[in-house]
């Protein structure tokens, strides 16, 4: 029998999805397809959890970066960690810091938690795939050096990759993950090869800085201070694969398992690279602005291996790529669950009739991205605009952690199940916890406020990155008055 009435079914549906209940215990057969285990999340945790740059970026730092790796890691990565972990086994839907900062907060924290996320992830895609079409041309470094200042080359290169990435997103999570996986291994085998490399050449010729109490002592000038956010800013990314909640098999048991994973994966990668590539060469020849390509190349010299090169510059970019696609994959289920939640045009809440996948919201942020790429490879004085919204987007990337740790500590007060996994000690350890990524989160938006040393004109700087943040926020608080107009009309 036909359903007498199905406006009125519908409105049930989206009044569950509403009050932060999954999509699935929601009764909405037309849901996205659970197409990741246990391996693929693994692959997805280390290729949004790891950004090879920061290698040589620590490294660059000299000895004492270990010592912030571990601070950062301890004082950020474990809350968010802990949190995700919690937070996931509690309500593990689609959306995840959506429906956490909702669940916690209210639905206008939930939206303008999702809303900054997006945001700031626009600048990551010319930014990743830029990285990745430098690292192309260290494959043949003499017949390809003539592309490193061609813009039309890296525009070409930028736009196909990001287009391949959406394409094989919207066919499905099943086909996307496979370049997140392949992403995943090609991130850590060039950290293998770097390792390996920096203990033959600390065998061969010994070290090649002195790792002593002195040098490993972090300095505590301003500017260094600064250098502490940097690292912290790389430790981000294991709340991704909570936004695909729906798409997970058995999210409760496999998102804690290969968080744990991931996350030893992870810290390792950026603590024995750091270490091996300082065991090779001195810190006073490793450049963050030329990347981990440039290091491996001096160190295959070093050690006589100079055939590792169009090796490693391949992974590295096909790396950058996976994780490119992973994040486009993650971060569009944000605008997604907004398009259900009618806080955006319900037309973002959309499914692929075929392939039940957001293809609304993944082919918006392509359209976006492809506009960022453009960007980035723009006049002067567009690209001093450009360099402004990267640096927007590293505060909105944290204004979304705030919500996080937060919901954590608000969210104690709900009873837990059995399912659910809990910070050992109880609610005041939570707490605690929570409380700690939400003051080192803090530290690290105010010291991004900071304009660089070089910068001609700091206020002017400050003026233009906390403006465009506030009009940022302004817009998505305009974006959600206007949808929630629109629900009620339509409710």
């Amino acid at each position: 029998m036909p359903d007498p009435n199905p406006d009125a079914d519908a409105l049930i549906r989206r009044s569950f999805v509403s009050a932060g209940v999954s999509i699935a215990e929601a009764g909405d057969p037309n849901r996205p397809k659970r197409a990741l285990g246990f391996r693929d999340l693994v692959l997805f945790y280390v290729v949004t959890g790891i950004s090879l740059r920061w290698i040589a970026t620590a490294a660059a730092a000299g000895p004492s970066s270990i010592v912030i790796w571990i601070g950062a890691w301890f004082c950020f990565y474990t809350p968010l960690a802990l949190s995700v972990l919690e937070l996931s086994s509690r309500y593990p839907a689609e959306g995840g810091l959506y429906v956490w900062s909702k669940r916690a907060f209210g639905d206008f924290s939930g939206f303008m938690s999702a809303w900054t996320y997006w945001t700031s992830n626009l600048p990551y895609f010319p930014a990743v795939l830029y990285f990745a079409a430098s690292n192309v041309l260290f494959i043949r470094q003499t017949a390809w050096a003539h592309l490193s200042n061609n813009a039309t080359f890296y525009i070409v290169f930028s736009l196909l990759t990001l287009g391949v990435a959406t394409l094989m997103n919207i066919v499905g999570l099943d086909v996307g993950k496979w370049l997140h996986n392949v992403g995943a291994l090609a991130m850590w085998i060039p950290v293998a090869i770097l390792v390996v490399m920096g203990l033959i050449a600390w065998h061969r010729y010994g070290s090649a800085t002195s790792f002593t109490l002195h040098s490993m002592t972090p300095s505590t000038h301003f500017n260094d201070i600064i250098f502490w956010s940097v690292l912290t800013f790389a430790f981000g990314g294991c709340e991704t694969a909570s936004f695909m909640g729906e798409e997970i098999k058995n999210p409760r048991r496999s998102i804690p398992f290969a968080l744990l994973v991931g996350g030893v994966t992870v810290t390792l990668c950026y603590i024995l690279g750091t270490a091996a590539l300082l065991l090779a060469l001195p810190s006073s020849e490793v450049s963050n602005l030329q990347g981990l390509v440039q290091a491996i190349s001096k160190t295959a010299s070093r050690v006589g291996f100079p055939g590792v090169l169009p090796v490693a510059a391949f992974l590295i970019a096909l790396s950058n790529i996976g994780a490119a696609g992973a994040y486009l994959a993650a971060v569009a289920r944000l605008p997604f669950v907004a398009g259900i939640d009618r806080f955006l045009p319900a037309v973002f809440g959309a499914l692929h009739p075929r392939w039940k996948t957001p293809w609304v919201a993944l082919l918006t942020q392509f359209v976006l991205g492809a506009v960022f790429i453009f960007l980035g490879q723009a006049g002067t004085s567009v690209k001093g605009a450009y360099d402004v919204l990267v640096s927007m987007g590293i505060i909105t990337y944290f204004i979304p952690y705030l919500y996080l740790f937060a919901a954590m500590i608000k969210l104690q007060g709900e009873p837990a199940g059995p399912e659910v996994i809990r910070v050992r000690g109880g609610r005041a350890v939570a707490k605690l916890v929570a409380a700690l990524g939400f003051v080192t989160t803090t530290l690290t938006i105010v010291l991004s406020l900071v304009p660089q040393p070089d910068e001609p004109n700091k206020p002017l700087a400050l003026l233009k990155v906390v403006g465009g943040t506030g009009a940022l926020l302004l817009f998505g608080m305009w974006l959600y008055v206007t949808g929630k107009r629109r629900a009620a009309k339509i409710f």
